[in-house]
């Protein structure tokens, strides 16, 4: 074999080394010539680079990522031997956001460069979610909170002489404090149930029956609100579940509707049964929920009207832990609005 031979061979042997070990990364690869073309990549970068039916070798690194910066880097790597590392946001049906280090390289002889795309995205979005949660719980905390310390400021400014708005403090005071004991109780519901340490017992359940409890134990706010409790569910209709996080999530799903009714309007429970899955369905006779909330009504703390959220009581955290606990029996919880004639929330649960 000839010196010529030879080399090409070992030519070959490096590249085919260096595609296998990329290959074997599942962050994205781009290995970029003098030309600043692409000389080599590997799968996870054809996958969020390329195109169906386009190969990402030999193209122009221009053609396939439009960032100055990440140009620019790859140029002091080939050109000044200088490690770089850059940011890269992609703005496609999702954005995407990527640290990218991009160093020298040198095969055969030919300088090139190699880049490694580590992918952030979901990583800042779950910080993302992560402060907007501190955020939520502190603004949730922080408003009763303040409440209960002017109401105890002013007692002990010497409104306690007076009693009757001492009791009217009093009783101010307690409000406050039972929502923040409610807050705290759902935020602790709720970190159980994601970090997986609440446990389902599935018995057959008598949904007529305990729909009938929870109407008994919450008629009193009802006729406050001015609201008819109506229970369609046939007295036979049995649901295999866990019936005390069944009762919860109908607990919360019924205390809602009634709060955002309106006067005269009814709150009605039906039961049926579709294939292999047994339909719970929650509908309220209220103004309706926009079509831009309802894919968010379910969010930790979201609220369609905050006022009146915060007027009528609730922590925002009610539908959440629903939706969470419909799933933790292998089901689902959906909703459906139309306004100006009501809102139904369904509670599907599998026959098994």
């Amino acid at each position: 074999m000839s010196e010529f031979s030879m080399a090409a061979a070992a030519s070959a042997g490096s590249s085919e080394i260096l595609q296998r070990l990329i290959d074997t990364t599942r962050e994205c690869v781009l290995i970029v010539d003098s030309d600043l073309r692409i000389a080599s990549c590997n799968a996870s970068a054809t996958m969020v680079f390329g195109r169906p039916g386009i190969e990402l070798e030999q193209r122009r690194l221009s053609e396939v990522i439009r960032d100055l910066d990440v140009h620019e880097a790859y140029r002091r790597a080939i050109g000044e031997h200088l490690s770089s590392d850059v940011r890269l946001e992609l703005i496609g049906a999702e954005r995407r956001t990527f640290d990218v280090h991009i160093a020298p390289l040198e095969i055969d002889g030919r300088p090139q460069a190699i880049g490694f795309f580590y992918d952030k995205t979901q990583i800042e979005r779950l910080e993302s979610v992560r402060q907007e949660f501190l955020s939520n719980i502190s603004h949730e905390l922080r408003t009763p909170l303040t409440s209960i310390l002017a109401f105890v400021e002013t007692l002990e400014d010497g409104a306690l002489d007076d009693v009757e708005n001492s009791r009217r403090f009093l009783g101010v005071i307690r409000r406050n404090a039972e929502r923040m004991n409610s807050l705290i109780a759902d935020i602790l519901e709720l970190s159980m149930i994601e970090s997986g340490k609440v446990t389902i017992e599935k018995r057959p359940v008598r949904v007529a029956e305990m729909t009938a409890e929870i109407y008994t134990n919450l008629a009193a706010k009802a006729n406050e609100f001015g609201v008819e409790l109506v229970n369609l569910i046939p007295e036979d209709a049995l649901v295999p579940a866990d019936s005390i996080r069944l009762e919860q999530m109908l607990i919360n799903l019924i205390d809602n509707a009634i709060k955002f009714n309106r006067r005269g309007g009814k709150v009605i429970t039906s039961f049926e049964i579709a294939g292999s899955v047994y339909l719970i369905r929650v509908k309220d006779t209220g103004e309706g929920i926009l079509p831009e909330h309802l894919g968010r009504i379910f969010e930790r703390f979201y609220r369609v009207d905050r006022a009146r959220s915060r007027e009528i009581g609730g922590t925002g955290l009610g539908l959440a832990i629903v939706k969470h606990l419909g799933r933790l029996q292998g089901g689902e919880v959906s909703v459906a609005s139309t306004l100006s004639e009501g809102t139904t929330f369904s509670i599907e649960l599998p026959a098994a």
